[in-house]
């Protein structure tokens, strides 16, 4: 695990920022070629949309951090809003604002906005995969204590080794990255079945929030509840995994009416 690659005099390239930049790069490469498949002319939007959404997702997943759970902090520290490298970077802050920005680029273009969010679903989870990488090799998301020898244990310059020590940890983040690839491959699966616009989308959203959910109870990052059970995190998985439930029946029931 090294966060520092080298320096260019007195500025530290870190691996946090490459991997991250890496992630947007082959998640919208991945993304054009599922519009070119798609075979609509959607793919020569694919590269501007991974600018603005990239962007976007980055200052959604900062900010939802820095107010949802590090405000307390923050709040005194207003010129570290965007060390970054200090950890708080929370995905599902990202994704939303990343989202919103992509249907407002869809509409302003006058593009089919629910058949593009199914074609770049599978993008987004491997564009999520790839920066779970990157939190790995910054040492923060990271797990609570496992209580035996089996874990991670960081390096002191790390926020985990800061916040715990040297205890194993769960790797709740190198799992999260795995179950983000296996939903991955379940999205390109489930793309080549019989479905309605909007539920591969749809699809996506649940399955990982489902994942996000499970592995918040390993997380040692963030275990404060908000509802007396569940951490901030599991909240937002919650809802989100109802709603997306809800719209993909939705979706499907709308279509039957339709057709009967």
């Amino acid at each position: 695990m090294h966060q520092y690659l080298f320096f260019i005099g007195d500025f530290p390239v870190r691996s946090y920022g490459l991997v991250l930049s890496l992630s947007i790069i082959l998640a919208t490469g991945v993304g054009y070629f599922l519009a070119k498949q798609e075979r609509c002319g959607y793919e020569k939007h694919i590269v501007d949309m991974g600018i603005y959404c990239g962007i976007a997702g980055l200052l959604g997943a900062r900010l939802w951090d820095v107010f949802f759970f590090d405000w307390n902090y923050y709040s005194e520290h207003l010129t570290e809003l965007f060390n970054v490298w200090q950890g708080g970077m929370a995905i599902q802050g990202g994704v939303t604002l990343g989202v919103i920005t992509g249907i407002l680029y869809c509409r302003h273009h006058k593009l089919d906005t629910l058949r593009l969010m199914d074609v770049l679903a599978p993008a987004i989870i491997l564009g999520q995969a790839l920066g779970r990488c990157a939190n790995l090799l910054n040492g923060d998301a990271f797990g609570a204590p496992t209580g035996s020898s089996f874990g991670i244990v960081y390096p002191a310059t790390t926020l985990a080794a800061h916040t715990y020590g040297t205890q194993p940890l769960w790797p709740a983040e190198i799992w999260e990255g795995q179950l983000d690839v296996v939903i991955f491959a379940l999205l390109l699966m489930y793309r080549c079945t019989k479905h309605v616009k909007g539920q591969c989308f749809a699809l996506y959203v649940m399955l990982y929030s489902a994942a996000r959910f499970g592995l918040e109870f390993l997380r040692g990052d963030y275990a404060e509840k908000t509802l007396a059970f569940m951490t901030s995190a599991q909240t937002t998985s919650f809802v989100a995994f109802t709603l997306a439930f809800l719209c993909f029946i939705a979706l499907a029931w709308k279509t039957r009416k339709q057709t009967i």
